[in-house]
């Protein structure tokens, strides 16, 4: 059985339907992008998938024995987000919070995670820093390795390199590959980013004006990349 599977879900607001009619399956190691036009749904499908937002209809199902609990989201940054007066250390180890239960502290071990997740970013030198005076790319990083405490199957990545330069992007998902292929966490990633989506993706869902999921190498023949191809906002 696949770690996730959505089965002709509906999802929108004020009950204004945005997205219908999504059938697809992620399994366990894959990559999954999720591309389409502004206002197409896709953040709306991210919330829906961690268990936030409850769809008009159909359904959001967790196989292999998944958890919510179990899944790391990395959701867009706001300005305010980006202010926030903590250290990078609080911060990360912040994503274990999901794995305390009814404990009001971390024990030993999940400090020690945060740790390897700070190592593993690259970040561990910056973990007395305070976040807010960190670069966009430093920044990502740490909420890359919050996620990474929380991800024990399953990382949701909401554009993630949103407002990087081009350098700094591509050492993310350089990370984020890492963490799929070596790790062997499965992805699902919000991208503007069509090519990056291609490049490093096992499969493309494609929403909006028109419906695609398949593999990556697939996608580029479908209506739906060659209606999209020209602009890279997703």
């Amino acid at each position: 059985m696949a770690q996730l599977i959505c089965q002709n879900l509906s999802l929108g607001y004020d009950g204004k339907v945005v997205v219908s009619g999504l059938n697809f399956s992620v399994s366990s190691g894959d990559y999954l992008c999720v591309v389409g036009e502004n206002g197409s749904g896709k953040t709306t499908l991210m919330k829906a998938l961690l268990g936030l937002h409850s769809p008009i209809s159909g359904k959001v199902i967790l196989g292999e024995g998944l958890k919510h609990s179990e899944i790391g989201y990395l959701p867009q940054q706001t300005e305010v987000q980006k202010d926030f007066p903590a250290s990078v250390q609080e911060i990360v180890l912040s994503g274990c919070q999901g794995r305390c239960g009814l404990r009001p502290f971390y024990n030993r071990s999940e400090r020690q995670l945060s740790v390897q997740a700070m190592e593993r970013m690259g970040i561990f030198s910056l973990a007395k820093r305070c976040y807010r005076e960190l670069s966009g790319g430093q920044q990502q990083r740490v909420l890359l390795a919050r996620a990474l405490c929380a991800a024990q199957k399953i990382m949701l990545l909401d554009e993630p390199t949103s407002g990087l330069d081009p350098k700094v992007s591509a050492e993310l998902y350089g990370m984020i590959e890492g963490l799929n292929r070596q790790d062997g966490i499965t992805v699902i990633m919000i991208s503007h980013d069509v090519a990056a989506a291609v490049r490093y993706a096992s499969h493309i869902l494609h929403i909006g004006d028109h419906f695609f999921f398949g593999t990556a190498k697939d996608y580029l023949k479908s209506p739906a990349a060659v209606n999209h191809r020209g602009g890279n906002d997703a």
